[in-house]
């Protein structure tokens, strides 16, 4: 089979197609992009993590499946993936995971020495979240991790250090990052049950409801004290405020434990994440403008 006949399993194994998991990664990045700048950050480091993102989620994509590949037969949900069926090797995918992480440290080669070395944490973070998921209660908090550390990178690029306020908004990460996940988590939990793999909605059991639902407080607290810290104005507390109107519509569908209505749930973040950002963003285009 050609490298053109080849390449549609290689965006599948990347997760191109389904593009949840680059906006869940983006919307933290760019959270810290806008308050590390205070307001629009430079083109150029804006598109070097917009691209960066979309890299590093794919590497870690295809990590995830490498990890899982004798697993995934085993879940309705994923047993049609290429390393599941064997239509791409475990060493076509190590090779594209390599060339992916190979590019996205390219990709950062011109911002500040910090950014690179933050970058060697971030890739550790990446390519070990898989393993995780065989003895970690909770491995959506390392899931969290991973996902936000885009925030601390993003001060570092624009700051040349990581203030406090970085590490609190990654805190707040970690929370929704553990909200969402285990409403995942709690479609694929029978499987996982027989499989043996640990995740929150195993660990939470018939308190995963309340779990979910307390992260989400604990995560859009820690980002209202952040935006009292870097001064913020009604814009962000109110696009804030939306985002806790949509958790408590993500309580409704999460609370029967319904498959279908669980994966919705979680597809639905992307508006949570969207809804800060575009409180943050309108905050500091209106401050921009009114001095």
């Amino acid at each position: 089979m050609t490298l053109a006949h080849r390449f549609p399993l290689y965006l599948r194994l990347m997760r191109l197609d389904k593009p949840i998991g680059i906006l869940l990664l983006l919307w933290p990045t760019l959270w810290g992009l806008w308050v590390a700048a205070e307001g629009f950050p430079p083109l150029h480091v804006l598109a070097i993590f917009v691209l960066g993102t979309v890299l590093m989620r794919s590497a870690g994509c295809v990590i995830n499946d490498y990890a899982d590949r004798d697993f995934d037969g085993h879940v309705e949900r994923t047993r049609n993936r290429p390393l599941a069926t064997g239509a791409v090797s475990t060493r076509e995918a190590l090779l594209l995971a390599g060339a992916l992480a190979l590019a996205a440290f390219v990709l950062i080669l011109p911002l500040p020495a910090l950014v690179l070395w933050l970058s060697i944490p971030a890739l550790f973070l990446a390519a070990s979240y898989p393993f995780t998921k065989r003895f970690f209660a909770i491995p959506q908090a390392y899931l969290g991790i991973a996902f936000g550390f885009g925030i601390p990178m993003a001060f570092a690029a624009l700051r040349g250090e990581v203030p406090a306020i970085a590490w609190l908004m990654l805190a707040a990460n970690v929370f929704w990052a553990v909200a969402y996940d285990t409403e995942y988590a709690m479609v694929d939990r029978p499987d996982d049950l027989k499989i043996g793999i640990r995740t929150s909605a195993i660990t939470f059991g018939r308190f995963d409801v309340a779990a979910v639902m307390a992260c989400y407080a604990a995560a859009f607290a820690l980002l209202a004290a952040a935006g009292m810290l870097a001064a913020r104005g009604l814009p962000f507390f109110v696009g804030l405020a939306a985002g806790v109107a949509i958790s408590l519509y993500h309580y409704t569908l999460i609370r029967e434990r319904e498959r279908a209505a669980c994966f919705r749930a979680f597809l639905h973040n992307n508006w949570v994440g969207g809804t800060i950002f575009a409180g943050l963003m309108l905050d500091y285009a209106l401050q921009t403008a009114l001095t």
